[in-house]
């Protein structure tokens, strides 16, 4: 999986969990379920599950009755912690050490890594304003007034109901 699908995997598999009510081992929602409603591999969704779990936000169980719930409300989990828990920044790239003796291949890698710094600050200060009880909300203050990212399936097509976005 590439670092760029970790952030919107991770945010998805908290949403379902919320939605479905996993607030303990009772509850836990199976990796495969997770990979169902997101879509993709059961592999994928552990591989992201654990990196939750290591930040604290969900525990998980390992085995054919195992799964993840929340260790926190959906309302007091924060997408920057979900950004953090996940490795970073929507990923932009690092920069390349650059040419020694080159004027600007010496100075544009400090440059360029201070700029990609900027993004990652600009990102966290956005997230830190939406939790995940938002991602779950029809009309959240916090997300009013955007429109869904370009790459985004629905953003070429007519807008999900609000039942299609908390079916599965």
């Amino acid at each position: 999986m590439s670092d760029s699908q970790r952030f919107p995997v991770a945010a998805h598999a908290l949403a379902y969990m919320a939605h479905k009510g996993a607030f303990g081992p009772a509850q836990a929602a199976p990796s495969a379920l997770l990979a169902a409603s997101v879509p993709t591999n059961p592999v994928v969704v552990r591989r992201v599950t654990a990196l939750l779990a290591k930040a604290g936000l969900i525990a998980t169980r390992p085995g054919a009755t195992g799964g993840s719930w929340l260790l926190r409300q959906p309302a007091d989990i924060r997408l920057d912690e979900v950004l953090r828990a996940v490795n970073g920044c929507a990923h932009l790239g690092s920069t390349p050490a650059g040419a020694k003796g080159c004027p600007v291949g010496e100075h544009i890698p400090r440059q360029v890594a201070k700029a990609l710094t900027a993004a990652d600050e600009a990102a966290s200060e956005a997230l830190s304003k939406i939790t995940i009880a938002d991602l779950l909300a029809s009309d959240p203050a916090s997300l009013r007034g955007f429109a869904p990212h370009s790459s985004c399936p629905l953003a070429a097509g007519e807008p999900a109901s609000d039942a299609d976005a908390v079916a599965a």
